[in-house]
């Protein structure tokens, strides 16, 4: 037999297997173990009797077999070749035993993608439920994307991505073909609200922080702006000087002033520097993201907070006053701050004089400079006094007219009658305003001959009209004395004997309290009468609003005053009833005396009879005598 025969032994224990066999009266043999159904079969030939290979050629071929084809495991990376392409599929072979197919979706980013290009792809599955190999090099990308990115995290260098798409609370970030997050405070140092505007964009970033367990990286671009800041800055402070002129960005507006970015370094302008003219807010004279130069006015240490000015780059104003400001002269200024003691006036930015409540008006009556000056408004004043070195002006507005005082005996003489116009009540008079500079008090005690006010408001009102007449001129003091009451006559002179002492009139208490009650009387007068007197008969007092009868028990027509009682009209007719029974008995008396005598007179004889009726009047007579000496 030639070695190319192949020799199938299988054949002949088949033939074998299947050949009748002879049955014979011999007892059959127990073998010593039980056989299986073919144990003697050669596995190695098949069934159409072809043999396998030699031990040595199997051994050979095994040796080509597994040189030929790489050993792979899953989630490995490896390299491979395009050896084909289809319109949704790429074929590449990484040497196993067989090809894989991985998406031509995944190598979007080569766009000339060729058979024979060398490409790298990570094995997902050596076999799938198909039996095929699994590839990505999605997977692949991803991979080696997560070790640069981990790398880079560790060396702190700069890496370039694109802005994908735009997220909850920031950006998507694609670095080297792996999805990152860029939150949205990470992407400027000023805060961003249009994350729109960024998507698309190529940027740099810092890798911030990673997450190993989800494979999850966060990128900030603001870490480099920071850096590039925080250099400038260091730049910055190694030449800062005062007196130094710097170019800045306002960067925020407050009520205190402005803060500038100076390239890096941040200073303050506080809202006293910003101008020499007062200013309410910084935002009358700056604007958000302006331009200025500013003069470095202090630091400290550290060189932390820096102070800026900008007014001190132009001359002080009080340095270069113009001619037309000067004593004597007529400004005119804007209300920019208001004292108690008077009004600041604004000539010019920088330039303020003040106006002393003093010089407001020519009148001696108080004045209130907050009720007079409205911040803002525009006044004309007379420039008193000014003095350059301390930068102090003093201003008048009364002094742009005549003194009216000058003239005020010819005007407003003694006596003469005018209108005013009430302008200001304290508890003791009422002010009043004739012309503008001219005005008096009229005294509480003025108002009125005939009523008595705790307060002059029950009288009068702020704003109304009244008739005056001039008392007195103080020409020297500035004041005059008015009067009211004194344009008519003391109407106490005539009813002094309407109510002499001991008249009853007929009055309405207005007023009570625990001392007494005030009585309003006929013609306009007014009453008082103590606690003590408002008792009635019955015991109880009078009340409020209650009218009835009262006596006068006082008249003083200098002080104005009139007491009265109600008590004493009731006790005073019970005792003239008391007065008038005893006259009555003393009448009756004295007619029985008199008849005793006059029967004394005529009896001669003295009989039983005589004597009875004489002891009767005796007796008469001796009651009448204990009655009297009894009152």
């Amino acid at each position: 037999m030639s070695d190319n025969q192949i020799v199938n032994s299988n054949a002949d224990v088949q033939e074998a297997a299947t050949a009748p066999t002879a049955i014979t009266n011999q007892p059959a043999q127990v073998p010593a173990e039980p056989e299986t159904a073919h144990d003697d079969f050669d596995w190695s030939i098949d069934k159409r009797n072809v043999s396998s290979y030699k031990k040595e050629e199997k051994e050979k071929y095994d040796a080509v077999y597994e040189s030929t084809f790489k050993t792979i495991t899953d989630n490995e990376m490896v390299e491979g070749v395009v050896v084909g392409l289809t319109k949704t599929d790429v074929v590449v072979n990484i040497g196993f035993k067989s090809d894989g197919l991985v998406s031509l979706n995944e190598f979007r980013d080569l766009p000339g993608l060729k058979v024979g290009d060398t490409v790298e792809v990570m094995v997902v599955e050596k076999e799938d439920r198909e039996g095929h190999l699994h590839l990505s090099r999605k997977q692949a990308r991803i991979t080696r994307a997560w070790e640069r990115i981990v790398e880079i995290h560790k060396t702190g260098e700069v890496v370039t991505g694109v802005v994908t798409s735009k997220t909850k609370g920031g950006l998507i970030v694609d670095v080297f073909g792996m999805e990152t997050f860029l939150p949205g405070s990470q992407i400027d140092v000023k805060p961003v609200t249009d994350y729109d505007q960024f998507v698309g964009k190529t940027m740099e970033f810092k890798v911030v922080k990673i997450n190993e367990t989800i494979k999850n990286a966060v990128v900030s671009h603001k870490a480099l702006i920071e850096s590039d800041i925080e250099a400038q800055r260091a730049e910055i402070i190694s030449k800062l000087e005062k007196g130094q002129v710097l170019e800045g960005t306002i960067k925020n507006i407050t009520d205190f002033g402005a803060f500038l970015d100076l390239g890096g370094l941040d200073g303050l302008l506080y809202i006293t520097d910003i101008s020499w003219g007062r200013i309410s807010h910084p935002s009358e004279v700056l604007k958000m993201d302006q331009k200025l130069n500013v003069v470095v006015l202090d630091f400290d240490d550290d060189k932390k907070r820096i102070s800026l000015g900008l007014k001190q780059l132009t001359p002080h104003p009080w340095d270069t006053l113009p001619e037309t400001i000067s004593e004597g002269k007529v400004v005119k200024g804007k209300v920019v701050n208001i004292e108690d003691y008077g009004a600041f006036l604004e000539i010019l930015p920088g330039v303020e004089g003040l106006v002393h409540v003093s010089e407001i008006t020519w009148a001696n009556t108080p004045i209130n400079a907050k009720e007079f000056f409205k911040l803002g408004d525009e006044h004309e004043a007379k420039v008193v006094t000014l003095d350059k070195d301390s930068r102090k002006m003093s201003l008048s507005i009364k002094q742009l007219t005549p003194d009216p005082w000058n003239e005020i005996e010819s005007k407003y003489p003694v006596e003469s009658r005018h209108k005013g116009l009430v302008k200001n009540i304290t508890p003791y008079g009422v002010f009043v305003e004739l012309e503008p500079g001219i005005g008096g008090m009229i005294h509480i005690s003025d108002l009125s001959w005939l009523k008595r006010f705790n307060h002059p408001s029950e009288y009068t009102k702020v704003g109304s009209e009244i008739d005056i007449i001039i008392l007195g001129i103080d020409k020297e003091n500035r004041k005059l004395q008015l009067g009211h009451k004194q344009l008519e006559e003391d109407p106490w002179n005539a009813l002094q004997d309407t109510f002499a002492v001991g008249s009853i009139h007929e009055g309405t208490v207005i007023k009570k309290d625990d001392k007494g009650a005030v009585v309003q009387l006929p013609y306009g007068l007014e009453g008082y009468a103590p606690a003590r007197h408002l008792f009635k008969e019955d015991g109880k007092t009078v009340g409020a609003d209650e009218t009835i009868q009262f006596v006068v028990i006082e008249f003083d027509r200098n002080e104005k005053r009139i007491l009265l009682s109600h008590t004493r009209i009731w006790e005073q007719a019970k005792a003239d009833e008391k007065e008038a029974e005893n006259k009555e008995r003393k009448a009756e008396a004295a007619k029985t005396k008199k008849a005793v005598k006059d029967i004394q007179g005529k009896v001669e004889k003295t009989t039983l009879g005589d004597l009875g009726v004489l002891a009767e009047l005796k007796k008469k007579m001796e009651q009448g005598g204990e009655e009297k000496s009894a009152e």
